[in-house]
């Protein structure tokens, strides 16, 4: 019975030491060796580059003439002639109505007769002083004439006729730039008063688009720079170029940007655009955006080195929707990982898929 009990006792403490070992010899083998039996992850790649960055400022507006006239009456009178409707194309100084002329021409016959009778009045009052007109004395001469015709009311005359004349003028209602006609608000046979608003004139030759920018990107935006414009109704990208910049920051921090069509077939005043306009940043390293991911907020590149991820904090710069700029984290030429990045880990192996 003793031998018994010696035995298992013997063989149990055989097993145990055996599995001591068997245990040991099992933590003591390289990390490397279940490295080799996890699968490699299939990636894409690219190389960071370090070439100019194109970035794309977005703005949104509406497309407006760049010539566009209110046609206002100057005076008041009945509307007899309308030589225009709405949508005709009109040469600059073309005529577009006709006020009633009958006051006006009335006012100049009145005009000129006053001019008459002060010529009459001046001419007679002249005689008066003949000897000072033959002495030959130019700046006494020039003197008594001045007053005589101060005295007569030649000077009062002549300016009335002047004035009789431009509400003649005022009469005749001519288009001051070449465009289109909209925006009609009298008919024939209306009653117009001075300041009423007839019509207006639009160069649709001449378009801009006026958009607003965030203060922070105005520095990067200067006079004669490209954009790409984008009718909100669809279409294709019609070129432009910055005009204008308002030198004032509204209440909202933006920035209003005029950007001149080139162009511009099919696009009418008061329609709805979308503005790209490109700030080239020189000398920067650029990387698909693609190749950014974020691990708890931070913005994270994978690199390849010997066949395996390796995980970059990286500091970025702008993005343009297609690229990203890195400012500091990886270095130009390096190849980075452009998919399958969102659960990759540090050091994980990685094979490289060809297209």
């Amino acid at each position: 019975m003793r031998f018994v009990h010696l035995f298992l006792f013997v063989f149990l403490l055989f097993v145990s030491i055996s599995c001591k070992e068997e245990k040991a010899e099992s933590q003591d083998q390289p990390l490397e060796a279940f490295r080799g039996e996890v699968a490699a992850t299939p990636v894409r790649i690219a190389k960071a580059e370090k070439r100019t960055f194109d970035y794309l400022i977005n703005a949104s507006g509406k497309i407006e003439a760049a010539e566009q006239v209110k046609i206002i009456a100057e005076r008041p009178g009945y509307l007899i002639e309308l030589t225009v409707k709405e949508g005709d194309f009109v040469e600059k100084g073309k005529i577009l109505a006709r006020l009633d002329q009958t006051e006006s021409l009335l006012n100049l016959e009145k005009a000129n007769i006053e001019l008459k009778n002060a010529v009459a009045t001046y001419r007679s009052e002249i005689l008066s002083f003949e000897s000072i007109m033959n002495s030959g004395d130019e700046e006494r001469i020039a003197q008594v004439q001045e007053q005589l015709k101060a005295k007569s009311g030649l000077f009062s005359a002549e300016i009335g006729v002047k004035e009789a004349k431009m509400d003649v003028d005022k009469t005749v209602i001519k288009s001051p730039i070449s465009g289109r006609v909209a925006d009609l608000k009298t008919k024939p046979g209306s009653l117009v008063k001075s300041g009423d608003e007839m019509l207006e004139v639009i160069n649709t030759a001449a378009l801009e688009l006026k958009v607003k920018v965030l203060e922070s990107d105005i520095n990067l935006i200067s006079l004669g720079q490209k954009a790409e414009i984008l009718p909100v109704g669809g279409g294709e990208g019609i070129s432009g170029s910055v005009r204008s910049i308002n030198p004032k920051v509204d209440e909202n921090g933006l920035v209003q940007v005029n950007i001149l069509i080139n162009g511009g077939k099919g696009l009418l005043p008061g329609m709805n655009a979308r503005a790209i306009i490109r700030a080239p940043q020189n000398n920067s390293i650029v990387v698909p955006k693609e190749a950014l991911v974020y691990r708890s907020q931070r913005p994270v590149v994978f690199t390849i080195e010997k066949d395996e991820s390796k995980w970059n904090y990286v500091e970025v710069g702008k993005d343009n929707g297609k690229e990203v700029e890195i400012l500091s984290g990886i270095e130009s030429g390096m190849t980075v990982i452009t998919s399958n990045n969102l659960q990759l880990a540090h050091q994980a192996p990685v094979q490289i898929l060809k297209d």
